[in-house]
């Protein structure tokens, strides 16, 4: 008995948050910097199921998928409750550009660090790529060089189906919408009543959700065979309006040719036909619900208040009208679960949802952070990367992420780079497959120090919110040591904790060793965090506009006389702008609680993707505003903004192949 209990005091001390006992993997660094794909291959990854037990995952809550990935079971949560959180990295960059600046290489670099040269207990907590940009132009998310998650290719592809599942779950909603439509068009009231509560064994009976229906409309009844007449129509009918549906059928490819689209020729719809689009499955809402949520039940609540159109009274409807809100939460019962993976040195990774941040919120999932920061313990790092610019992914991570969180971040790390800062600077346009103009590849100190304008906005774009800022300047070859001193002094001049020059695309961990202890240091500095707004519709997106990205106003021309006249007449004029009468229906309808998440450009602080650096003197066109009830913001459409990218002339899908012998594939990158 004695020596049962004591080793069951053993095991239960190994999975109580502390130091780990963990193994790194030692990097065998090349020069020249072979390929992403070869270095990730030159690796062999620690089985999984032993990377898991190392970082306090007990068997029984982690889903194996293969030997180098896994999902987590949310009952970790409870179990860990108690335990105090580490401290919270959030990585994010100056205005992107197209040479990159190496935000995922960065934070994979950070971890690598942390954990295996400074001997801390760290996770990262990444995105899923999109398939779209895989196979498109941009090539996969997976960091690179010697800071990389592997394997990539199993990181880059399919994963463990998440965004597939989303995509199942989104179809299915569509789908509901235009059989629902069609069926009410083409039935009486009694033959749809009839259709909706069928006879079973003699009798008919509503289904739960049926039942939510009714409670909604205010009918308290739960034999079908008393529903009065009246009662029937308002129940059977949604009278969806075609011209208000907003819910869009998705993919995850890259396809600009079902940016518009019409639905329903065949014969057999019998003429209901209406023009629709296919969104980017990272753009569907239902991918903004799984990195925002905070638990199944918290899930399945959310699945249920999307609203994908309203009806022709005004009325909004949603995926639990629709009767598919249940069906939803199966599909995405998996999907919930956070996927274990591993960095080239052998630290944990948290891959989770993966929305955009230019048409999304564009950050990893929150309970991929909150598990991380309970493994961790209160002396570890978890590092999560916001997309795109500070502007985008980092205003949307503090705004959005942490309101619904509650989480409070330690740091943020900026990441920038010499040849980025010389393009905001006035630098040449680059060209695909062109060598580089030699701007980029010699000494040229003041188009650098005019770029660096656009570090300092960011700079302050990041104190806005009262967290301690490290620049990281991702060094390249090519750059001079004035080159690097220069933005480091800037960035220390404009307000920045620390600057730190990092080599981890060639080094590893070891190359962003003096940026983690940077990092630690700031997280032990005094920070004030706070929201940038609490406000009404309007304003919260001005002062988004003006205090982030510089703008010296909103375009809302014409909205609040509209307000005022649809008020006191109370009547809808047809010459209302949609994103004016949108505002008001929202604001009736109960959202204007909401934070905003802007779709604009990631490529400037402006809504005009060539003006680089930091543009002034311009007003923000606001053309359109949606709500994503269920994933809990708004957001306003700034210019034109496409939510399903294009290929370009030349796809990555061109170098990528399979060896039929080895399996292996090749031209990832």
């Amino acid at each position: 008995m004695a020596n049962t209990v004591l080793s069951a005091k053993r095991f239960l001390d190994s999975h109580q948050p502390g130091k780990w006992d963990i193994s790194y993997t030692k990097l065998n660094l090349q020069k020249p910097v072979p390929s992403d794909i070869v270095i990730s291959r030159s690796c062999v990854p620690k089985p999984i199921d032993c990377l898991a037990r190392e970082v306090g995952l007990m068997s029984d809550e982690v889903e194996l998928y293969g030997k180098t990935k896994a999902k987590v079971q949310l009952d970790i949560i409870k179990r860990l409750q108690a335990q105090p959180d580490g401290k919270y990295v959030v990585v994010t960059g100056i205005t992107p550009t197209p040479l990159g600046e190496g935000k995922s290489t960065t934070t994979i670099g950070l971890v690598q660090a942390l954990g295996a040269h400074m001997k801390l207990n760290v996770f990262a907590c990444v995105r899923q790529p999109s398939q779209g940009p895989t196979f498109g132009i941009k090539g996969g998310a997976a960091g690179g060089g010697y800071s990389q998650v592997i394997p990539m290719e199993e990181f880059n592809l399919h994963l463990t189906g998440d965004i597939h599942a989303i995509t199942a779950a989104n179809n299915l909603v569509a789908a509901a919408i235009d059989a629902r439509m069609f069926h009410e068009a083409t039935q009486s009231d009694k033959a749809l009543y009839n259709r909706l509560v069928p006879l079973s064994g003699g009798q008919r009976q509503f289904s739960a959700i049926q039942i939510n229906r009714l409670k909604k409309l205010g009918i308290e009844k739960t034999d079908p065979t008393t529903l009065t007449e009246e009662e029937i129509t308002r129940f059977a009918r949604l009278d969806i309006d075609p011209e208000s549906v907003t819910w869009q059928r998705v993919l995850d490819t890259n396809d600009r040719f079902l940016r518009k689209i019409t639905i329903g020729q065949s014969p057999t719809e019998k003429g209901y036909t209406r023009e629709a689009q296919f969104d980017i499955t990272v753009a569907s809402e239902i991918m903004a619900v799984l990195a925002l949520t905070s638990s199944l039940e918290d899930m399945r609540l959310r699945l249920a208040k999307m609203v994908v159109a309203t009806s022709r009274s005004g009325e909004p409807i949603t995926t639990e009208d629709l009767g598919v809100s249940g069906a939803l939460a199966v599909l995405m019962r998996d999907a919930i679960k956070p996927n274990l993976m591993q960095t080239l040195e052998g630290t944990p990774v948290f891959v989770h949802a993966g929305p955009f941040a230019n048409i999304a919120h564009g950050n990893s999932s929150i309970l991929a952070d909150k598990i991380a920061l309970k493994l961790v313990g209160p002396e570890g790092f978890v590092v999560t990367e916001a997309g795109f610019g500070a502007d985008i992914g980092m205003e949307k991570f503090f705004n959005i992420k942490c309101r619904y969180s509650g989480l409070r971040p330690h740091v943020v790390v900026l990441v920038a780079t010499v040849r980025a800062l010389k393009m905001h600077g006035g630098g040449p346009t680059v060209t695909a497959g062109m060598p580089l103009p030699k701007e980029y590849v010699e000494e040229n100190l003041p188009l650098l120090e005019k770029g660096c304008s656009n570090m300092r906005k960011q700079i302050e774009n990041a104190k806005h919110f009262g967290v301690p800022v490290v620049v990281a300047v991702n060094a390249f070859k090519t750059d001079t040591e004035a080159e690097l001193d220069l933005i480091c002094n800037m960035a220390k001049t404009a307000g920045a904790f620390d600057a730190v020059r990092c080599s981890h695309w060639a080094e590893g961990g070891a190359g962003a060793v003096a940026l983690g202890q940077a990092v630690q240091r700031a997280s032990e500095a005094p920070s004030n965090f706070k929201f940038l707004y609490d406000l009404p519709i309007v304003d919260k997106i001005r002062i988004i506009a003006q205090k982030i990205y510089g703008a010296d106003d909103i375009e809302l021309v014409f909205f609040f006389f509209f307000f005022f006249l649809c008020v006191c007449v109370c009547v809808c004029v047809v010459i209302v702008k949609p994103v004016f009468w949108d505002l008001l229906s929202n604001k009736i309808i109960g959202f204007s609680n909401l934070p905003i998440c802007m779709a604009k450009t990631h490529l400037s602080l402006s809504h005009e993707a060539d003006k680089k650096g930091v543009p002034t003197g311009f007003i923000l066109p606001i053309r359109d505003i949606r709500a994503s009830v269920g994933a809990g913001f708004l957001f306003p459409l700034v210019g034109t903004m496409p939510t399903i990218p294009g290929l370009p002339t030349r796809p990555c899908f061109y170098d990528i192949d399979l060896d039929p012998e080895t399996e292996q594939v090749n031209g990832l990158f």
